[in-house]
């Protein structure tokens, strides 16, 4: 079977090696795949592999000899999946590889707030405790975590590692989940509603989808429900905020910071209203990206493959 990865990039940049899938059929793998290229690359092959390119009922219409789609991440919104089942075309993701690096860049992001660890070092260098008369000094209000409350909104994998990790630190944890979890609750862990999450949370962390209900479902009106101060973060999806809205809540400091890895175009736009907002730091689309997680993710496509090759197809996402 003929195997093409069309966006091979950000998977694997050079450090790590394709040999192991190779060996799974006739394997060619490009870096970047335009638009414009997608059908012309694909040509007769069989099982096809994206991580961002969009794979449309038009597109799908002209490539007849595919039977597989691997979706080299979580979500799967890049492919008409319906459409896709339609055709007889199965579509597999990876789950949960990315769990334990974005759990890790959620307490980044709010460690960050608490210490502003690196604005700290900036003025180190530049000088600034040299200089001063003191032993000791800070240019931010300094946060001990222990008491306050965490918001996660989502509870999957995810959601629920931040709120393991949260306890350790004493934090008290409110969780919004689509389905009601009870079994989920500890002492300090509750299920909450949304009003009370955006009431009570000092940190709120998304880990929802992307859906029709969850688009822009932290906007002008949401956020007017929040704490004053509060501290918003977002390793989700970019989209699930308005980024208009959360700008002007930053600048007026009705939210005292923003932690996010996504944007709702990325790479993001130079007139995005984050970029020259107060307080947001911004990261590029990373926090999945650790070696180890990586590593998982190439490990899982490849048995995503030979269990389609063997019949026995794993972690479709359109067989409903």
């Amino acid at each position: 079977m003929k195997i093409v990865v069309l966006d091979g990039y950000t998977l694997n940049p050079g450090d790590m090696s394709w040999d192991a899938m190779g060996q799974l059929g006739e394997l060619v793998v490009y870096d970047r795949t335009p638009a414009d290229k997608v059908i012309e690359r694909i040509d007769n092959a069989e099982i096809i592999l994206t991580n961002k390119v969009i794979l449309t009922k038009e597109i799908l219409d002209k490539i007849p000899s595919v039977k597989y789609i691997g979706v080299m991440a979580t979500g799967y919104n890049v492919v008409d999946t319906e459409y896709a089942k339609e055709l007889g075309i199965i579509v597999t993701n990876v789950p949960a590889y990315s769990t334990d690096s974005v759990t890790q860049m959620v307490f980044a992001f709010i460690l960050e707030f608490c210490h502003h660890v690196g604005e700290h070092t900036r003025v180190v260098h530049e000088g600034k405790w040299t200089k001063n008369i003191d032993f000791s000094f800070w240019d931010f209000p300094l946060i001990e975590l222990k008491n306050k409350t965490l918001g996660i909104i989502g509870f999957g994998a995810i959601g629920q590692k931040v709120a393991k990790i949260a306890e350790t630190f004493g934090m008290k944890v409110l969780f919004h989940s689509r389905t009601i979890k009870p079994e989920l609750e500890t002492y300090t862990v509750k299920s909450a509603t949304l009003e009370r999450v955006f009431a009570e949370s000092d940190f709120i962390t998304l880990h929802c989808p992307l859906t029709e209900q969850t688009r822009e479902l932290i906007n002008k009106d949401t956020i007017a429900k929040m704490k004053n101060g509060a501290f918003l973060i977002n390793t989700s999806r970019g989209p699930v905020i308005n980024e208009q809205d959360v700008a002007h809540a930053l600048n007026t400091g009705k939210l005292a910071g923003l932690g996010a890895d996504v944007v709702s175009i990325e790479p993001i736009q130079a007139d995005n209203p984050l970029l020259s907002a107060k307080n947001a730091v911004i990261t590029p689309h990373f926090a999945w990206a650790t070696e180890e997680a990586r590593e998982r993710l190439m490990d899982t496509l490849i048995k995503n493959i030979d269990s389609f090759i063997k019949g026995t197809p794993v972690n479709v996402v359109n067989n409903q």
